[in-house]
């Protein structure tokens, strides 16, 4: 499962935070398989990676979703989580809220 996560331009999965989407430098393309992250890599634009996405997490319910859904991702965001690792963390336990319902 490929979930895309906007972040700001530090680069590293290990410190990058997610941003608003006018705001962010940089999008995480997290790879989560069987529980646990495979791959994470970061593009400048979505158009980069050309394949199928499922999932994308928004800093907030309030960004432009509109587009993720008619592209066919589910869309989530965040409560609290600043970090990719926290994010994805609450992702396993279904602690993200849904967006757009």
């Amino acid at each position: 499962m490929l979930i895309w996560i906007p972040v700001d331009g530090t680069g590293d999965e290990k410190q990058s935070k997610v941003t608003k989407l006018f705001e962010l430098e940089q999008w995480a393309l997290i790879d989560f398989d069987a529980g646990e992250v495979k791959s994470t890599r970061f593009f400048k634009t979505r158009e980069e990676f050309g394949e199928w996405v499922d999932f994308v997490i928004l800093e907030n319910k309030f960004e432009s979703y509109i587009d993720f859904m008619n592209d066919g991702m589910m869309v989530l965001c965040v409560r609290q989580e600043e970090t990719i690792e926290d994010i994805i963390e609450a992702y396993k336990f279904k602690e993200l809220d849904e967006v757009g319902f």
